[in-house]
């Protein structure tokens, strides 16, 4: 009866150690667009685009129960983005990823937990060389930029919650290394990226 007792204490131990464990890590799949403002700038370069969507890939790490440490891989399928100038109107069907990390601090309140976020990363902005593209001396540029945002997770299961969120990625307009600087505007973006997706936690 001892024996029993004592492996029953070991096994709700391993158990509740296991469920401790579990609460410090989650992974999240969420679907994303990408909305790029428009760009006036002092170099008479104008940049539009349309919205991309795609899919970010994200994992967290708790370091107590309200902040983590937050890294994340997004790509979109391909947007247009289109520089005009008055003697130049060129687009360049582009596919843009992100690798980023960022520190995360959330609010719990049960099961709707408010979080905000900041951090950086890289972001790839990749031309595809096919018909959309309408001036072929574009190249993959990749820059390092800022993030941010907020959202919220409502858990919906211990081990699943649905989470959505607003980031902001602050990074420099791509030239795609065009010659003669045809696409520099000397401008910064403020690429509006809303999310929303399923994290589970383990």
């Amino acid at each position: 009866m001892k024996k029993i007792a004592i492996i029953a204490f070991l096994l709700a131990v391993c158990v509740a150690a296991g469920r401790a464990q579990e609460s410090r890590q989650d992974i999240s799949l969420s679907g994303t667009a990408l909305i790029e403002p428009f760009i006036g700038s002092s170099t008479d370069v104008y940049v539009h685009s349309n919205t991309a969507f795609g899919a970010l890939l994200s994992y967290r790490f708790m370091l107590t129960p309200s902040s983590a440490l937050e890294g994340n891989y997004g790509i979109t399928y391909q947007n247009t983005i289109h520089f005009k100038t008055n003697y130049l109107d060129a687009k360049v069907l582009t596919r843009t990823q992100e690798a980023s990390g960022a520190f995360v601090h959330t609010f719990n309140f049960r099961k709707f937990n408010p979080f905000i976020e900041g951090g950086g990363g890289e972001f790839i902005f990749l031309p595809i060389l096919n018909s959309g593209t309408t001036t072929h001396d574009t190249k993959q540029q990749n820059q390092l930029g800022a993030l941010y945002g907020g959202g919220f997770a409502y858990e919906i299961s211990p081990s699943f919650d649905i989470r959505a969120e607003y980031r902001g990625i602050v990074t420099k307009v791509p030239t795609f290394g065009v010659p003669n600087n045809l696409f520099n505007t000397n401008k910064w973006y403020n690429i509006y990226n809303p999310v929303i997706g399923v994290a589970y936690h383990f």
